[in-house]
């Protein structure tokens, strides 16, 4: 079992990740592959998908030239979801991709979201999920009203693994967690709700759970003849890349957004909360923000600054002494406001606020929106956790870490390895190619945890507090958000 090594690709927001490992969880090499996003008039945020493969190809390409022939036993991918490819029957893209983060399916997702009842919405999803600007209905929907030749030529709607699994195993397959709000709870399409759009249920890739095989990399690719797991989404890699596998354990996974996640099997319907299918004895109550390392790096372009200079910045602010609250709502809000029309804020600015304050006061805003979303993964899930498996990129800055982790009034305990979700999807790839038996045994020989960050209880007062206020400051300032959109 020590012989041999896997790769996990994450096709990320901003960057292609990959790593190659050891199967005792090693990390051999790492590189990372970054690519532009596209933003435009009419909320549009999109990407390249030629990017995506150029990148997971060029990683390959590398690894390939530094392993051993034959050494490479199984390979994963994982990705961001919600950001979807129209393909045509060859496979080729037919437009830009639109990232989770485009808005223009709005008010196509308005219209679609009013047919559902309520109780549709607990049957299908076992939570009141509502169909946002995201959802890959609402994308088919707009797309067969505002561009009906795409729409005619479209074969397939993707997700960006999904695509580069196709062109590296000519497979057209994807997995039921992945799918958000277009599968039930049965590991299912919803046909009733995906009839709604004429033709959308026949452009979705076939299903397949993500530890089975989807194929082999095609001749002609690094390291041709490998097998690949069908794999999953970023959320759920990153939940087994911390080491997340059992009842009553949770995650807090930080990059371009946050997602925080908890694993019961009870399930208390909690507006704003997602509830995965149950998969391999775990249900997943989840949810994804916004905007976290997107924050930060705003803050960053905006000043001038590397994510290390900001947090040395930050770290200059005494924090007993005031600092401005931040609303990091630079793009709306996904859970568990749900609102699409949520603009940023800073409040309790005076003439003393330097950069050191506001760098300070956008870490705390990242940290008060996760602290409200573990709130209400908490009421869903049915119990309060004292600790959380943490992991991702942004949770390189150890000021914002012990921040975070007394505003949610947890402690975080970081993975050893800084982009878990590449260990996730290589350790499915593992286990579909049998070098493990099963998930909990991958992810158990595979995940270890490095570094631990302890709640202040002295702060805890003023982080209460401070949380009240965030919530009041998004209330009274929903109706001014209007007016930008």
């Amino acid at each position: 079992m020590d012989k041999g090594c896997i790769i996990g690709i994450d096709v990320g927001t901003t960057a292609v990740k990959a790593t190659l490992f050891s199967l005792r969880g090693d990390v051999l090499k790492q590189l990372s592959t970054p690519y532009p996003i596209h933003r435009a008039a009419g909320a549009r945020v999109e990407q390249q998908p030629q990017d995506w493969i150029d990148a997971v190809l060029g990683a390959l390409g590398v690894f390939e030239k530094e392993c051993q022939p034959g050494s490479v036993l199984a390979l994963g991918l994982t990705s961001q979801v919600n950001t979807h490819v129209f393909v045509d029957a060859t496979g080729d893209p037919l437009a830009r991709a639109w990232v989770w983060q485009d808005g223009r399916a709005v008010l196509s997702a308005q219209q679609l979201d009013v047919t559902v009842t309520d109780q549709q919405r607990l049957d299908w999803w076992g939570a009141p999920l509502p169909i946002d600007a995201s959802h890959v209905l609402a994308r088919m929907h707009y797309m067969a009203e505002h561009d009906p030749a795409i729409w005619e030529k479209c074969r397939h709607v993707m997700l960006p693994k999904d695509y580069c699994l196709q062109r590296l195993t000519g497979a057209c397959v994807t997995d039921p967690l992945s799918n958000i709000g277009a599968v039930s709870l049965d590991s299912q399409f919803v046909t009733p709700l995906l009839d709604k759009v004429p033709g959308a249920l026949e452009r979705l890739p076939a299903l397949a759970d993500m530890c089975d095989t989807a194929g082999t990399v095609m001749a002609g690719l690094p390291f041709a003849g490998v097998p690949v797991s069908v794999g999953t989404m970023d959320a759920w890699t990153g939940l087994l890349g911390t080491g997340t596998t059992q009842p009553g354990s949770g995650v807090y996974l930080s990059g371009t957004s946050e997602i925080l996640g908890i694993l019961s099997p009870t399930v208390r319907p909690t507006p704003g909360v997602l509830v995965m299918p149950r998969c391999h004895e775990m249900t997943l109550h989840v949810g994804p923000t916004q905007s976290g390392g997107a924050s930060q790096l705003w803050f960053c372009q905006l000043m001038g600054l590397t994510p290390a200079q900001m947090s040395e910045l930050a770290a200059t602010h005494d924090r007993s002494k005031p600092y401005p609250l931040f609303l990091p709502h630079l793009q709306g809000e996904r859970a568990p406001l749900w609102d699409a029309a949520a603009r940023g804020v800073f409040i309790g600015m005076d003439a003393s606020t330097d950069k050191a304050a506001m760098a300070l006061a956008v870490y705390d805003g990242v940290a008060c929106s996760a602290r409200w979303l573990l709130d209400s993964l908490q009421q869903s899930a049915h119990c309060t956790l004292s600790s959380l498996n943490a992991g991702g990129g942004g949770f390189q800055s150890d000021l914002w870490n012990q921040l975070r982790s007394d505003v949610l009034n947890v402690e975080l305990h970081r993975s050893a390895v800084k982009d878990p979700g590449t260990l996730g999807a290589a350790g499915l790839g593992a286990v579909a190619a049998g070098l493990y038996d099963s998930v909990a045994d991958a992810f158990g020989n595979l995940a270890s945890s490095a570094v631990s960050y302890v709640p202040d209880a002295s702060r805890a007062g003023l982080h209460e507090d401070r949380m009240a206020l965030y919530k009041r400051t998004y209330e009274n300032t929903r109706d001014i958000s209007a007016h930008w959109q």
